[in-house]
């Protein structure tokens, strides 16, 4: 059991058929981890039941379920970051609402949690069609090249940080790449972080948008953006630790903690760079 509170964020877009039984989970699983807990759900301006729904969970739950409401829709960081910025815990964790992850497997984070400043679940077995496997390690490996970055899975959707590091980060990243800007201004700072291994399971209901080519190519500039934004990033006053190795070589038993480079990698990275230099024409 962890003595402190855990904030617990589920940014949600279109996910009445999801997101009632993962909160109903939460609610059951997480008094069994932390003395002390808050569900935050972000509707970031879902067009289905999801609102109503998470009305609904707010209004049977006072206390532990928290709604706020984007609209229009805002984007996957954007959501997370408006979580972040109204949770009142001492550890924010984040979880996606389509049922790919279970609220129990916090306990396989929970023993981590005090231990490092980001304890950063990896996905033991995605359970998604091989093109976003795909779309997925080769991501992986451009972040590491890009951004120095070393981790097994940096967009798994399922984390906990310490308040204290995340609260005070100026996150701008609206879609998916909030995870690499958390995770490229948390080694700025000499953050420590351990990985632990975690259940995948496949998406029964609803779409996911992440092979979309429109996705794909704002990922892809947001990307770029980034990258030049954290040359000349500097953290603010009062964050930086002394360096550990935790970041470097994470605490996960990993055969293969680094992602090799190979040449779908290196054409993706020259697509990237080219694209790059096309938006920036004129």
């Amino acid at each position: 059991m962890v003595d402190g509170k855990l904030s617990l964020v589920l940014p949600a877009y279109n996910e009445e058929a999801n997101i009632e039984i993962v909160v109903n989970e939460a609610l059951e699983e997480l008094p069994k981890n932390f003395s002390s807990f808050e569900i935050i759900v972000v509707d970031d301006g879902s067009k289905d039941g999801t609102p109503e729904i998470a009305d609904r969970l707010a209004a049977e739950n006072p206390g532990l379920v928290r709604v706020i409401h984007h609209r229009p829709n805002r984007g996957y960081g954007a959501a997370l970051t408006t979580g972040f910025k109204a949770a009142e815990g001492d550890y924010l964790m984040f979880m996606d609402s389509d049922r790919q992850f279970k609220a129990s497997d916090v306990a396989l984070l929970a023993p981590y949690v005090g231990k490092a400043d980001i304890i950063a679940g990896y996905r033991k077995k995605r359970n998604d069609p091989f093109y976003r496997f795909l779309i997925g390690y080769t991501f992986n490996t451009i972040v590491t090249v890009l951004f120095g970055i070393h981790l097994r899975d940096i967009d798994c959707g399922f984390k906990i940080f310490k308040a204290e590091m995340l609260k005070p980060m100026d996150l701008t990243s609206p879609g998916a790449l909030i995870n690499t800007e958390i995770h490229a201004k948390a080694q700025r700072q000499g953050r420590s972080i351990i990985e632990v291994g975690v259940n995948h399971y496949p998406r029964l209901v609803g779409d996911q948008s992440g092979a979309n080519p429109k996705v794909i190519l704002r990922a892809m500039r947001e990307t770029l953006a980034l990258w030049d934004r954290m040359r000349t990033y500097v953290p603010p006053e009062g964050t930086e630790v002394p360096p550990t190795e935790a970041y470097a070589r994470p605490i996960s038993g990993l055969s293969k903690p680094f992602p090799t480079l190979n040449l779908l990698t290196v054409l993706g990275i020259l697509a990237i760079f080219l694209f790059w230099r096309w938006t920036r024409r004129g």
